[in-house]
């Protein structure tokens, strides 16, 4: 937010100098992000008096006489759009020659056959602002012609302020000026108040006769809408160009000005921190003014620019009220099927004004709008129609409820200075909510900050800030300042004591830990997260941190389930809801990566499937682990991805067996034939193949390319310590011959089922198809090994053996002889 420092002085006169503000300003949470040094327009820039504006023939130019004092008449040419017919008396910033402006010395030169002594400048050619729209126009009489307009346009320093989400209350001049003027105890100046309101007004106003709940709304609130709207009228008002203080202060504020009646109202949003409206008041039929939601679909809005919005159910609209008679907004919504779209419109609560009702050259009747909106209806209106503006970014956050009135009543003031006559009473409906107390308890906010501050201190801190304290021994009732929304719980005001106190004020001391019991244990998820990337991390992994969203056609490239969870304002078009499985992810970013001999990466990250969203480990590996030149693929392949899961259980002290997968059970994302379920202790966690070809071939994938993904948290198993067994093992190898569609995994359960308690481990040494072996089987031939608490003997082992081999021969396989 940007503010001249001359303003927060006139509100805080002992306010010290821009050079001490920065450390006062990032003590109170709002931080100086810079500040910046306007200078006054040069010596030779002069405010001057037009005294007739005619049009160059056959030119797009208007020749201008001018009254410039002493100086004398003098002429000029100019080209700027709000130069045409500008009537005697109006006032305007003129460069004369031998002035250098912006590195250019201006002269006298003639344009179209007139001899243009200097040139009319618009604000941002004098350095003043950023609108070269036009010319910068006076009202006549601003001063007499030939003033330098440095004098009365003084060099300024303008404050760019960070002002965070919660504080709302600071985005405004009075509302910063408030709060240095309570951190720093001094005095504070009230801007001048509006004529005060006597009686009701001349609009007559309707809310909304229904509330409004929102889908997916957690709080499942219902929402009026507007709690308090306010409407003054100000007849006979001279539209024009605005007062040279007014548009300074807009200038320094980065706002563009557009003429006196809408540069009112910016200026006191500015002021006061309350957005208003301001309306035609021929468009105001009626006198009347409707406000409720849009009950019929496909309503469109106009803009000042021409720019054309669809409203719906859940906007909040401002109409006129040309349905004499009917009792409420609803029935009005209803009845007004003559009416064309959108011409009874005046506006989106908050948000924009409409073409119909605006503010026009030849305004001369005011109505003025001050409402308190909803600010999370507001906000999902502005979102979705794309308007943001300064009202929005304040309605947003949320404005003062009982402002409205005040700001009414200080426009109202302000366009009377106009020539405008103001219109004594005032109309208000509504009921705004304001903050409840909150009790504090002194001693509760010591021990949470771990300082020492006198409980009279809070009360006076609380109370600079605009706080309602009663105190009843060490118990603070607080009633907050309608201005500070953001005071709901005791914290809240624990923040506010030290904000004022001073942070530099507290201790450096070590905190003291009071772990709750509900807490114990409560790292250990995060600490299994880390064990685990780290041991993946040391297998040659590297993690990647992907997007979690995703979109319908990846997912079908990918044959995943689609997006159940959608986003309602999504970044862009492949980015429209949330991912189901985290694989595509990884095959995004393997996509990504080019085409490098050798890829393993992984991610730990959430999936959103409709069955609830849940964590998952995700491993993709492309290319061999190592290069080679003998036997390629020894060094790659699904046999070096099934070890590397395997070496990761192993340092994690877990278990694994992959089944293979066959037929429907197969996940589409696989290949037929390679693909496995991952059983983590026993438990089923996940699957792990090699990629469908033609998934990788959509992904311009080269290779082969492997894929796991295991549900997290990953099933753990109790420890136990076992002395080891100082005795020598026993070998024994076995072949056992089995139909090809025979899993390893089936034949090692068979064994160790049946081989009792000596058998401390298998392992498989060869895979044999060929003489022998009938057609359809295969060998596979395993070492089986046993140890005891002493030398096992043959006469202890042979008998298991016979044993296992006729519970190989029991299931209907064979055991191979040679």
């Amino acid at each position: 937010m940007k503010l001249p420092y001359s303003w927060l002085k006139e509100l805080v006169p002992n306010l010290p100098p821009v050079s001490e503000l920065e450390p006062i300003f990032a003590s109170l949470g709002t931080p100086l992000e810079g500040t910046e040094e306007v200078p006054a327009p040069p010596a030779g820039v002069l405010l001057v008096t037009v005294t007739e504006a005619a049009p160059i023939p056959g030119t797009q130019l208007t020749r201008l006489e001018l009254d410039t004092g002493t100086n004398g008449p003098r002429t000029i040419a100019s080209g700027a759009p709000n130069a045409v017919g500008l009537p005697a008396g109006t006032m305007l910033a003129l460069v004369t020659p031998g002035t250098t402006l912006g590195g250019m010395e201006y002269g006298v030169r003639a344009l179209q056959g007139v001899e243009s002594w200097g040139m009319a400048a618009s604000a941002k050619e004098l350095g003043l602002g950023e609108s070269a729209a036009g010319l910068m126009l006076f009202p006549a009489g601003t001063a007499a012609p030939g003033t330098p307009m440095h004098t009365l346009w003084d060099t300024d320093t303008v404050l760019d302020i960070e002002v965070t989400p919660n504080r709302a209350d600071v985005l405004s001049a009075l509302g910063l000026a408030r709060d240095l003027a309570a951190a720093l105890e001094l005095g504070l100046v009230q801007p001048p108040a509006g004529p005060a309101a006597t009686g009701k007004g001349e609009i007559e106003i309707s809310l909304p006769t229904r509330d409004l709940r929102i889908e997916r709304d957690p709080s499942q609130k219902l929402r009026m809408g507007c709690d308090n709207f306010v409407a003054r009228t100000v007849n006979g008002v001279q539209n024009g160009p605005s007062p040279l203080w007014l548009q300074r202060r807009l200038s320094l504020c980065g706002s563009r000005t557009v003429n006196a009646v809408v540069d009112v109202s910016n200026y006191v949003m500015f002021e006061l921190g309350q957005p208003t409206a301001l309306y035609d008041r021929r468009d105001v039929v009626n006198d009347r003014i409707l406000v409720g939601f849009g009950l019929r679909q496909g309503e469109t809005v106009t803009d000042l620019l021409g720019g054309v919005h669809q409203v719906g159910a859940e906007d909040l609209l401002i109409m006129d009220g040309r349905e004499v008679g009917v009792p409420s907004v609803t029935d009005a919504f209803a009845t007004m099927g003559e009416v064309k779209e959108g011409e009874s419109v005046l506006g989106v609560a908050g948000i924009m004004g409409a073409l119909h009702g605006s503010v026009r050259p030849d305004t001369q009747n005011v109505v003025i709008e001050s409402a308190h909106f909803d600010p999370v209806l507001l906000r999902r209106t502005s979102t979705r129609l794309g308007l943001k503006t300064d009202a929005v970014f304040r309605y947003e956050r949320g404005t003062d409820p009982l402002l409205p009135a005040r700001a009414a009543d200080r426009i109202a003031g302000l366009l009377g200075e106009l020539g405008g006559a103001v219109h004594p009473g005032r109309t208000q409906v509504g009921e705004p909510a304001l903050p409840s107390p909150i009790t504090l308890n002194a001693d509760y906010a010591r021990r949470l900050l771990g300082m020492e501050i006198a409980t009279p201190e809070m009360k006076s801190i609380l109370e600079r800030l605009g706080c309602t304290v009663a105190q009843d021994g060490e118990t603070l009732t607080v009633k907050p300042p309608s201005w500070r929304i953001d005071m709901n719980v005791p914290e809240d005001l624990v923040e506010e004591v030290a904000r004022l106190h001073g942070y530099a004020s507290l201790p450096e001391t070590l905190p003291t830990l009071q772990t709750h019991p509900d807490n114990a244990g409560a790292e250990g998820p995060s600490r299994e997260r880390q064990e685990l990337k780290r041991a993946v991390a040391g297998l040659g992994f590297q993690e990647v941190v992907t997007y979690t969203f995703t979109a319908d056609d990846e997912a079908q490239a990918v044959r995943s389930e689609r997006p159940t969870v959608r986003l309602r304002n999504p970044m862009t078009s492949d980015r429209t809801g949330l991912r189901t499985a985290l694989y595509p992810s990884l095959l995004r970013a393997a996509a990504q990566a080019g085409k490098g001999e050798r890829l393993l990466i992984f991610e730990v990250g959430h999936i959103f499937p409709s069955s609830g969203e849940t964590e998952r480990l995700g491993l993709l590996m492309r290319g061999p682990l190592a290069p080679t030149d003998w036997q390629p693929g020894v060094a790659g392949g699904y046999a070096a991805f099934a070890g590397l899961v395997t070496a990761l259980a192993g340092t994690l002290g877990a278990g694994t067996e992959v089944r293979q997968l066959r037929g429907t059970d197969v996940p589409l994302s696989l290949h037929p034939g390679i693909a496995g379920e991952l059983l983590w202790n026993g438990v089923s966690v996940g699957w792990l193949g090699a990629l469908h070809p033609e998934i990788a071939a959509a992904f311009g994938l080269k290779g082969d390319t492997y894929l796991l993904e295991a549900r997290l948290p990953l099933p753990g198993r109790p420890w136990a310590f076992r002395d080891p067994r100082r005795a020598p093992a026993a070998w024994r190898d076995l072949a056992v011959i089995a139909p090809q569609d025979v899993s390893y995994a089936e034949v090692a359960a068979l064994l160790r089922r049946e081989a009792g308690p000596l058998l401390e481990g298998v392992q498989p040494f060869d895979v044999y198809v060929g003489e022998s072996v009938l057609a359809g089987q295969r060998s596979v031939a395993a070492r089986l090994t046993f140890r005891g608490e002493k030398t096992l003997t043959d006469a202890e082992v042979d008998p298991v053996m016979a044993h296992v081999m006729e519970a190989v021969r029991s299931q209907g396989w064979s055991i191979r002889e040679k």
